[in-house]
């Protein structure tokens, strides 16, 4: 008997910014991400607020997705993929964001895009705003901090809206939202830096800044849904969460809790906004603690109330655990790190791996929120060596997807409603973290490197005929 429904939506994920490249063609403008240089996983990439000629800028070439979407769709295509999850340039549409019409050559890029896709009857799943915020608006708001951006997102959300009728129907707002509540968010989810030049490991952190700024996206997402809802009822909405999984890291009950409020903050802060319609009781103490002074207009909690969304879909890559102990060794991770978890081994970049935690998040978030979900980004970054004979026998990443999907079927016997599964970056890509194509994801190998060089051929794994098979098989077979 099959676990997986039968129009589970198998797929891959990647964002524009990481994987499209053609950053200044057709008329496209500056995002925040072109602004970004190479990096590594010793050395942090930098922020610098022009464009230093002679300095390496892998979003400006990234994987090339942007000349060679019909090749890579068609790659995606004989992996069975049922779904493919991308993201939306914002400067390909509004190059400044401020423009009162929309750039035509940028809409006419994902007219073909899609059709494309549609042509494989893979679905699209789109991101509307992935990391990439208009460079203008840094510059002249200090990104979300400014009111104004809500009014400028909902005409871009609009415009695409109008122009995908009928080739789109999944859309997600923003890109793991709760990034927002994190230090690091400021580079990747709020874009408050206006002003900052450096590495993104030193940025100061403005939690004043960046929460205000939340604030304005989770009003902007609101606004959005409840315009598609009433104009495009066909459309389905949702949101996408970094979701952090931790566990405390002894049984201490300063542990217990100081791992509760993390998880609060971190994981159900903007997830609750989302799906329930409002912050959660343990919001107004948070923002009393940390002496925060969230503004908000007339009319916002109402808005936030009616934009709720249609399903929750959530990164997951990782865990870490929590201690009051300062002394205790730490390890990296997604977005965030913590402290070093004793059971678990971990990925080439320090992440701990850990499937059964992929089963305990998605009974967490069916059991707090009870809307279908999908896990939109996971996956392994890696070091991958291609043979002499050109194959490359991934097998590590085989290893670690078979596990965490076996976690899914498992959550599904007990009883979460879950729609899909496209692992992140199916296709290598430029790292949001580092910078890098080091720190490989794809069952497709792109023969890029972080001097700049490479031809970007493409090339399929081992795990390429694996995913194909687990596709075909709606997950039973994960041999």
């Amino acid at each position: 008997m099959a676990v997986f429904r039968d129009d589970f939506l198998w797929g891959g994920a990647t964002a524009a910014n990481q994987y499209e490249g053609g950053w200044n063609e057709d008329g496209k403008g500056e995002s925040i991400d072109d602004h970004f240089t190479v990096g590594s996983h010793t050395t942090p990439k930098r922020f610098t607020q022009k464009i230093e000629p002679g300095t390496l800028y892998p979003s400006h070439e990234a994987s090339d997705f942007y000349h060679r979407y019909k090749e890579d769709i068609a790659l995606f295509a004989e992996m069975g993929f049922k779904t493919f999850r991308l993201s939306i340039n914002w400067t390909r549409i509004f190059p400044t964001g401020m423009e009162e019409e929309p750039n035509e050559a940028g809409l006419d890029f994902y007219d073909k895009v899609f059709d494309e896709l549609l042509k494989y009857d893979i679905e699209p799943l789109v991101t509307i705003s992935h990391y990439e915020m208009p460079f203008a608006f840094v510059e002249k708001y200090n990104g979300w901090e400014g009111r104004e951006l809500i009014d400028y997102f909902f005409r871009y959300a609009v415009t695409l809206f109008e122009r995908y009728e009928g080739k789109v129907k999944y859309w997600l707002t923003f890109n793991e939202i709760n990034a927002g509540t994190m230090p690091f968010g400021a580079a990747l989810e709020t874009s408050t830096l206006r002003g900052y030049e450096g590495p993104i490991t030193e940025i100061p952190d403005k939690k004043q800044e960046r929460f205000q700024a939340l604030h304005h996206q989770l009003v902007a997402s609101a606004l959005v849904v409840k315009y598609a809802h009433e104009h495009f009822p066909e459309y389905k909405l949702g949101n996408m969460i970094c979701y952090l999984l931790s566990y405390p890291l002894t049984c201490n009950p300063v542990d217990v809790l100081e791992n509760q409020k993390n998880m609060e903050i971190l994981n159900y802060y903007c997830g609750d906004v989302q799906v329930r319609g409002e912050y959660p009781y343990f919001a107004r103490r948070y923002w009393e603690e940390n002496d925060l002074h969230i503004e908000m207009r007339h009319g916002d909690l109402e808005l936030l109330k009616e934009g709720t969304v249609d399903f929750y879909t959530f990164s997951y890559y990782m865990t870490n655990c929590t201690s009051t102990d300062p002394n205790q060794q730490q390890t990296a991770g997604n977005v965030i790190g913590g402290a070093k978890n004793p059971y678990l081994e971990a990925s080439d970049w320090g992440w701990q791996i850990d499937p059964t935690g992929l089963r305990i998040a998605l009974n967490e978030l069916y059991a707090r929120y009870g809307i279908p979900l999908m896990v939109v980004e996971n996956g392994l970054g890696a070091y991958d060596k291609v043979e002499k004979d050109g194959s490359i026998n991934d097998d590590y990443r085989i290893d670690y997807l078979r596990k965490h999907i076996a976690a899914m079927r498992e959550a599904v016997k007990d009883g979460v409603d879950l729609m899909g599964y496209t692992p992140w970056g199916c296709i290598d890509l430029v790292s949001a973290s580092t910078g890098e194509m080091a720190k490989r994801y794809g069952f497709i190998f792109v023969d890029k490197y972080d001097d700049g060089t490479g031809d970007l051929s493409r090339r399929r794994k081992k795990s390429f005929g694996w995913y194909k098979k687990v596709i075909s098989s709606n997950g039973e077979d994960l041999d």
